[in-house]
């Protein structure tokens, strides 16, 4: 089902403070396999966070949005809005249309039990 990570894309520079550390709030990007589906991912605060709209388009493309979001309200599963530098971030590894100018992000945790829940409602490929 989850696959290991692959390997990261890309450190994005973090802003150093006085003492030579990084300041939270940094990221790096990746890619991970997810059911066979080549996701990116930006790791916030030890966190794999996914964008929602790549999950729809290529993990969840045969099940209706209504469907995903009904699901999502029942797990009771939030996503978080990125901020301006996520979101380049995330198009420069073409997770997100160029074009996009706001983009939600989903945890790894919430992602596995939303693919738990939606198993049954995807044909096998």
């Amino acid at each position: 089902m989850f696959l290991t990570c692959e390997g990261t894309f890309g450190i994005v520079p973090a802003t150093m403070d006085y003492n030579g550390e990084a300041r939270p709030g940094d990221f790096h990007a990746g890619y991970q396999e997810i059911e066979g589906i080549n996701l990116g991912y930006l790791q916030i605060n030890g966190t794999q966070m996914f964008a929602l709209a790549q999950v729809l388009s290529d993990l969840f493309k045969d099940i209706p949005r209504t469907t995903i979001s009904k699901k999502m309200e029942t797990l009771k599963i939030k996503s978080r809005r990125c901020d301006l530098k996520e979101l380049r971030t995330l198009k420069a590894i073409n997770s997100v249309p160029t074009r996009a100018v706001k983009c939600s992000l989903i945890s790894k945790a919430d992602l596995e039990a939303l693919c738990t829940s939606c198993r049954s409602l995807s044909p096998r490929r």
